[in-house]
């Protein structure tokens, strides 16, 4: 059995995503550059792995991005700013903000990150930084349109009720 459950590109249920081992184990299961693992209203959670040597790309999103470091050690490059990460190690990248993390370590640099809203397709696996941007740039990895609605939206067509 994949220790993987396969995403959904449906909206999500009112129920519980468990993910043991989450900052440990799990993560040294896949060998993948991306592999989004689950995608809400609001937030999408993705695995990624960095290769020796290699990086994610300088960015911009126009979302929040939260990452936490699972393995290896790096370089992170947010806003003019260096600071090398490790292991336990969080990372918060603004909406708006450019953005490059730099593998420069002997094994792979490993993490998970929240984005919010969604950035990527609810299923997307890219086993290689290339086949990722090749998918973008074709417009094969995008969001799903209920992952970027408002939460007025959300509230008026019933996914979610208003707080008392």
């Amino acid at each position: 059995m994949t220790p993987f459950p396969t995403p959904s590109s449906d909206p999500p249920k009112h129920e519980m995503q468990y993910f043991p081992d989450m900052t440990t184990a799990l993560p040294s299961e896949s060998g993948e550059f991306r592999r989004v693992l689950w995608t809400g209203l609001y937030s999408q959670l993705v695995l990624m792995t960095i290769p020796v040597d290699g990086d994610i790309g300088e960015e911009i999103h126009t979302r929040d991005q939260i990452l936490t470091f699972t393995s290896g050690v790096g370089l992170a490059q947010v806003g003019g700013k260096e600071q090398k990460v490790k292991a336990g190690d969080m990372v918060i990248v603004p909406a708006g903000t450019k953005h490059q993390f730099l593998n420069q370590g002997p094994t792979p640099l490993i993490l998970y990150t929240v984005y919010a809203p969604a950035e990527h397709k609810p299923t997307s696996v890219h086993k290689t930084k290339e086949q990722g941007e090749k998918e973008e740039e074709e417009g094969i990895d995008v969001p799903p349109e209920w992952s970027q609605r408002s939460r007025r939206q959300n509230i008026e067509e019933g996914w979610v009720k208003a707080e008392e």
